[in-house]
């Protein structure tokens, strides 16, 4: 082996520097390897739920100041459930969108529903 006077190899320079930098090379593989698990993991993670108070109304009739629909008990037929938890695509009537209101929020939300007596 050639040793040339004043020329010292990085090991024996300092064993700690050389340790540390064995490492440095590792970072990369490391946070690749920690996205790669945490990405596997998050699917089976809690759900952030939404605040219980928050909106409700989140896209009907926004422009207005308060909603109101008027139903005239004449028109109904003999059953109707209408939406209270305004998620409703088919608003006022109710499509059972609350089902996944409740689910996310933990609310009890449910449709009003309205019964003309048979006479």
């Amino acid at each position: 082996m050639l040793h040339h006077p004043g020329v010292v190899s990085g090991a024996t320079l300092n064993p700690t520097l050389s340790l540390v930098s064995e490492w440095l090379r590792l970072l990369p593989f490391l946070g690749v390897l920690a996205l790669l698990g945490y990405l596997a993991v998050r699917p089976f993670l809690p759900k952030k739920k939404q605040q219980k108070d928050s909106l409700i109304n989140l896209k009907i009739q926004k422009e207005n100041p308060k909603v109101v629909n008027e139903i005239n008990i004449e028109d109904l037929c003999l059953t109707k459930a209408y939406c209270r938890c305004w998620r409703s695509k088919t608003f006022p009537v109710c499509d059972g969108s609350h089902n996944k209101h409740n689910e996310l929020t933990g609310d009890n939300v449910g449709p009003l529903i309205l019964k003309k007596k048979e006479v």
